[in-house]
Formats: C-alpha cells, structure tokens, sequence
C-alpha cells in the first residue's frame, strides 16, 4: 500500500497539474495552446514572406 501511494505521488510530482485536472480541462487547455501554437507559425510565416519579398 506503502508504494501505491509513494507512485500515485510521484505521478502527481511528475505530470503536475495535469495529474490532478479533468480530463475535459486538460483537453481544452491542449486545445488552446495547439491554437495559439498555429496563429503564431502563421503569423511567422506570412512575416517572413513579406521581408523576403521586399527586398
């Protein structure tokens, strides 16, 4: 019993807040980050095309 909980802690040490949220938290977290991850890869890719095109 002794090592179920030491494991269970440090599962909770290691994978942090996502340990202890909902599922349907983590996913919309996820969610958010993969859409703010994509606006800026575009937002850096159309950037890039503009300086190389000035020149």
């Amino acid at each position: 019993m002794l090592f179920l909980v030491a494991a269970l802690m440090l599962l909770g040490v290691v994978l942090g807040t996502v340990a202890h949220a909902p599922l349907t938290v983590t996913a919309a977290v996820a969610a958010g980050i993969a859409v703010w991850l994509a606006v800026f890869a575009i937002r850096e890719r159309l950037g890039r095309r503009r300086r190389t095109s000035a020149n």
